[in-house]
Formats: structure tokens, C-alpha cells, sequence
């Protein structure tokens, strides 16, 4: 071939370029006759003057309100003949689309007379509820269509009167005419003239109605070169499920969902609108591992709140957090006395409550190695209920005693990383613990020892603000070290708190803080600081 017609840098594929062969004569062996219909009151296509991706959102949903209009007005039959109808997929706002269009099935003519075809391209007439606004007629290469689409390949293939017969006609709505010539053009030619979000959008829809899948991957890959909006993510997670089921589109939903996830992912910042989210940007953010919130408590209270906003009713509520958004809370890591609410909470179902719970409790109950080990199993996995998230407050593992006097032992893991990024005067806090009745937390510093001579390792009991109220407790901190790897004593003390103060050490391990994240520290184990503090209240 002529290096004229090879493939250039801005083409699908490898595939032969047949440009020059689209509708023409010598190169075709059959006649595509398009039925171009009326039908709808909205006569546009989607794209059709659109300047953004939020005109080609509102247009769709105008289309689907007329739908719904247009059903429950008339209880219409249209043509007896079977005829391909390519309406695009419609579904109600917020749920779960399908697919609501009929197989499509082709009524295959005998050779127009003469005079048919003069007027093939100008006729406009009315069968029953369907007017033809207007008859294209467009030559192709059967071969060239059936390689692109198994839909084609099983019409010329399928041994029915069509395979046999030179003239095909498609029935189309006027909203995918313009779509659908692109799509013809991209089989041949491996490339599309349009260019807007809009427009594309209208050609990836056609594409998935005829099962071109290179075009379909072309469109995404051209929509994710586009700059990303909230808006423009969130209108590919809501594109109609055939669509967001194909693989050739899972790139592009891929990375609206990062968009999303990076956008909202200090969900405090932006809670308003996260709280306006529906529910395929809402899934999108909590399904990250880099969601920056206080703890997994308050990513279970932000979808309750999410939820009742969103679904009033408490069935609707129930339905949607028991299929959809109870798997992208992480259990595991809430504490104790949340997982206790959750059990009472009326919004869930008691049976699947009662799972997650118990389940939460057993992943609690795992030794640290294996818990971590659950982890890596789900780290490919579509849940991550074992992963923990960037939580700012760190979760603990609490054991509580209430005779012969009121005690908790708490053990607070930190990786090296979390460590090294404390330097030089960083802190981070653990998750709330409770004892007594008042809540408490532990801190861990980078800061310089009482000489300020050089940087070191810190750790700090507090209690939280909480009134005025006075708390004498006795607290030991420890540590697990090399080579015995049991927890080793490090500092005993006791306090009187009030709301607000902390006490602690500025240098837990008396070493500066270079010697405490060496390779050869004594104190990381398997990459792990493993950090222990008992609290009992005085008498």
C-alpha cells in the first residue's frame, strides 16, 4: 500500500487505514440505507451544540425526562417491519443503568427501482408513531465492518435473508446521526474528526450500541487526554452500564475515579460537596486508600450522613448502604466503641451489622503479623476492608481491665516511614482510648531533647479536653527491642490530668534521634516500631 494510507500517530491502532474506500462504490459491495427518525421532541443529539460536558449532562437527562414523558402519554406501536432501532440507553438519575433498548435486529430490502433511489435522500414520510425525517444511503465493505464489529459480522455472517441480500437499513434516531457517521468513518479510517468531550461522548455510544470496541477505546483514551472536572468524572461513572462494563472504557473510569479520590480526598475540606456527591462519586472517593480523615469512625458517621441526606427513606437507605456502601467502610480499623453504635444503628440491616461487626472484631483479635498478612491478600483485591487509610490519629489495640483495679494496655505500631517523616519536629497522634470514662490519646514527637543539644524520639499521654475535670493515673511506656523482641520498659511515671494537658518523655529511648531510625535500631522490628503504655486510675 501506498505510504499515504499508513497509520499515523493520532490513529487507533496498527489496523489498515481505508479511508479511501468509505463510501465509494468501487470499493463496496453493499448499500447501508440509515432511516433517520424523528421520534423524540428533543431532535438534537446529546453533543449537538453542546460547550461542555454539563450541556451534554443536561441534554441527556432533558431526553430521558421526555422519554418518561412521551411513555406514560401514549402506549404507541411502531413499524411492523424489523428494523434496527438505535436509540441511545436511557435510565432514571442516580441508579444503576441498563441497557433499556431492544436487540437489534435489520430489515434487509431488495434493490431499490430507480426512482427509490433518486429520492433515497430526501425522502420524509410518517409509519404509525414514526416519522422519517430523512434516508442516507452509504456504501460499505462488509469485510471492513465485520473486522471492526462483531454486530456486522454476525449480520453478514448469520446465514438469515440479510447475509444474502446488498441492501441493509438501520433505523436511527436523529440524536445519533451525526455520532454514527463518525463511527462509520473511524472503521474505516481508525480515526475521528471530532474532537469535544461532548461529541466524543456521542460517538463512544454509538461504538458500544455496535460493538466497536477500537473506537470505543479511542474515544476514552482521547476523553482522559482532556482535562478532568468534577463534573466531566462524574458523568463517565454514570455513562449506562453496557458501557462502563466494557473493558475498553475501563481506563477512563479508572482515572475519574482517582480524580475524584484526589480531588475529595480531605473530605472535611470539601464536605458540602462531597455531601452532595451521588452515589458513583461517593463510592469513588471512599474506595481510597489515601483518604485523609481523622479515623475509620469518621468515615462511617460521614456515610451515615452521606445516606440520610441522599435517601430519606429508611428502606431506600437500607437498600443502598447494604449493597453499595457498607463494603468500603473499613470496620476493622473503627474502634470498639463505634463498632458498639453500629450494632444499634437502625439505618443497617441487624443480620449484616452483626457480620462486619464480628468480623472486625476477629481481624482485632489477630496477632499484628497476621493482620498484616489479611492486609496484603486484599491489596488487589475490590475490597480493602483490612487496608488502613492515612488516618491523621493512628489506630490502637486496647485491653481493658475493671478489677481488682480500672486498667487499659495500649499498643500504638508505627512504620519507619511514618517515623522518618516526623523529623524534625513532627508529631502524630493515636486514635482516642478510654479509661474511666474520660478519653485519652498518645502522641508521638520529633523534637530535641531538654538540652536542645540534638533531636530525639518522644512519647506523650494526654487527655482530651473534656471540662474541668481532675484524673490521677499511674502509666508506664514500653517498647518492644532487639533481640528478645519482648517489650521492654522504658518510663514510669504518674500525673494528675486535667482537659487538654499531656505528660510524657522528650527522649523514650535516651539515643539521639539518628541512632533511633538507623538501619541497625534496635527498636524497628520487620520495619515496625512497636510501642506499648499502661494506664491505671490511682486510688
Amino acid at each position: 500500500m501506498d505510504s499515504s494510507f499508513s497509520s499515523s500517530g493520532n490513529r487507533s491502532s496498527s489496523d489498515g487505514d481505508f479511508a479511501f474506500a468509505f463510501n465509494d462504490s468501487n470499493f463496496s459491495d453493499r448499500v447501508l440505507r440509515i432511516e433517520v427518525m424523528a421520534g423524540l421532541s428533543e431532535n438534537k443529539s446529546d453533543g449537538d451544540g453542546c460547550n461542555s460536558i454539563a450541556d451534554w449532562a443536561r441534554n441527556r437527562k432533558r431526553r430521558r425526562e421526555d422519554i418518561k414523558k412521551e411513555n406514560a402519554a401514549d402506549v404507541t406501536w411502531c413499524c411492523e417491519e424489523q428494523i434496527l432501532n438505535c436509540g441511545q440507553p436511557d435510565s432514571e438519575d442516580g441508579v444503576a443503568y441498563e441497557n433499556q433498548d431492544e436487540e437489534p435486529v435489520a430489515m434487509i430490502e431488495e434493490s431499490p427501482s430507480g426512482d427509490e433511489a433518486a429520492q433515497g435522500n430526501e425522502s420524509s414520510w410518517s409509519m404509525d408513531c414514526c416519522t422519517v425525517l430523512r434516508i442516507r444511503t452509504i456504501h460499505i465493505s462488509s469485510p471492513i465492518l465485520a473486522a471492526k464489529s462483531p454486530f456486522f459480522y454476525k449480520l453478514f455472517s448469520n446465514g438469515m435473508r440479510e447475509s444474502e441480500q446488498r441492501h441493509v437499513t438501520l433505523r436511527i434516531n436523529v440524536s445519533e446521526e451525526a455520532a454514527l457517521m463518525e463511527l462509520l468513518n473511524f472503521m474505516y479510517s481508525n480515526t475521528l474528526t471530532t474532537t469535544t468531550a461532548p461529541a466524543l461522548l456521542d460517538v463512544l455510544m454509538a461504538a458500544d450500541k455496535f460493538e466497536v470496541a477500537s473506537c470505543m477505546r479511542y474515544c476514552s483514551r482521547l476523553l482522559r487526554n482532556l482535562p478532568m472536572t468534577p463534573e466531566s468524572a462524574l458523568l463517565y461513572l454514570e455513562l449506562p452500564s453496557s458501557v462502563l462494563m466494557a473493558e475498553a472504557v475501563q481506563p477512563l473510569t479508572d482515572a475519574a475515579k482517582q480524580y475524584l479520590a484526589a480531588r475529595y480526598k480531605d473530605i472535611t475540606k470539601f464536605q458540602d460537596e462531597v455531601l452532595n456527591l451521588p452515589l458513583a462519586g461517593i463510592e469513588a472517593v471512599l474506595s481510597s486508600d489515601d483518604l485523609q480523615v481523622a479515623s475509620e469512625d469518621a468515615v462511617y458517621d460521614f456515610v451515615l450522613k452521606w445516606a440520610r441526606a441522599q435517601y430519606p427513606k429508611l428502606e431506600e437507605r437500607r437498600e443502598i448502604l447494604g449493597s453499595r456502601l457498607l463494603r468500603l467502610i473499613r470496620f476493622p480499623h473503627m474502634t470498639c466503641r463505634k463498632l458498639k453504635k453500629v450494632l444499634s444503628c437502625n439505618d443497617f440491616d441487624h443480620e449484616i451489622a452483626s457480620k462486619v461487626v464480628l468480623e472486625a472484631l476477629f481481624f482485632k483479635a489477630e496477632a499484628p503479623h497476621r493482620q498484616r498478612s489479611l492486609a496484603a491478600e486484599e491489596s488487589t483485591a475490590v475490597s480493602r476492608r483490612f487496608i488502613e487509610r492515612a488516618y491523621k490519629y493512628r489506630p490502637v489495640k486496647v485491653v481493658e481491665f475493671e478489677l481488682p483495679r480500672q486498667q487499659c494496655v495500649v499498643y500504638l505500631d508505627l512504620k519507619r516511614e511514618e517515623c522518618l517523616n516526623l523529623f524534625p519536629s513532627g508529631r502524630v497522634y493515636s486514635q482516642a482510648f478510654h479509661l474511666g470514662g474520660q478519653g485519652f490519646f498518645l502522641s508521638a514527637h520529633c523534637n530535641m531533647d531538654q538540652q536542645s543539644s540534638f533531636h530525639c524520639f518522644g512519647l506523650f499521654l494526654g487527655m482530651q479536653e473534656k471540662g474541668s475535670v481532675s484524673f490521677a493515673v499511674d502509666y508506664e511506656f514500653a517498647a518492644r527491642s532487639k533481640p528478645t523482641e519482648e517489650y521492654v520498659s522504658k518510663y514510669k511515671g504518674n500525673y494528675t490530668f486535667t482537659g487538654g494537658k499531656a505528660v510524657g518523655y522528650r527522649n523514650l529511648f535516651a539515643i539521639p534521634w539518628t541512632a533511633f531510625v538507623a538501619e541497625d535500631s534496635l527498636y524497628f522490628i520487620n520495619g515496625i516500631l512497636h510501642l506499648r503504655a499502661e494506664l491505671t486510675i490511682k486510688h
